[in-house]
């Protein structure tokens, strides 16, 4: 019989999901009361709106996470508490996803570029894609997802530890909503 702290997720598993739900509260702050016209504003032609930093976050888990759920087949049960991405994976979120002065622009790939005008549903689907992800780490943390490897969708060569993809998505998500917020912050932001 399992231990009350066996059957308690890891440490890990509930850091990423309360900074899912943190993530999901302020999308729904950010966009939740928009129109259409402002979900689609654009400070400049050459950058995202609201609704399109929204739609390349939810884009991105719908690529990205059926991807680290194939690397779990297969693979003993194996718990950690904590995730240990190596160094090159500590220099790939630093240097290009999480949200910092330091951190260098790349182009998104065409995988997971957004369209051009989005629909009003964007926030509920960024909201369920979040629900997906939080359903997959729970399932996750009953592995050592410091030591299984998924195939990255974007750069197949390139593979991360089950444990720094999920770093990867819920740092990427902090800075694409950071993104956003400047966006609703622009002087011209649509009344």
């Amino acid at each position: 019989m399992a231990t009350a702290s066996q059957d308690a997720p890891a440490a890990w598993s509930r850091r990423l999901t309360s900074e899912l739900d943190a993530s999901d509260r302020r999308a729904e702050r950010l966009a939740k009361m928009l129109s259409l016209e402002q979900l689609n504003w654009r400070p400049r032609p050459d950058a995202w709106s609201i609704g399109q930093c929204l739609q390349h976050l939810f884009i991105t888990n719908e690529v990205y996470l059926p991807a680290i759920a194939a690397s779990l087949e297969g693979h003993r049960q194996n718990r950690v508490e904590d995730i240990l991405p190596g160094w090159f994976g500590r220099w790939f979120i630093r240097k290009f996803i999480q949200p910092s002065p330091d951190s260098s622009r790349a182009r998104a790939p065409k995988k997971i570029e957004p369209g051009i005008q989005v629909e009003s549903t964007v926030l509920d689907a960024f909201v369920r894609s979040n629900d997906g992800t939080r359903a997959l780490i729970r399932r996750a943390s009953n592995y050592d997802v410091n030591r299984i490897r998924f195939k990255n969708p974007f750069i197949p060569m390139l593979r991360f530890t089950v444990g720094t993809g999920f770093e990867i998505v819920s740092k990427h998500q902090s800075r694409h909503l950071l993104q956003a917020e400047r966006v609703r912050e622009s002087v011209n932001f649509p009344a």
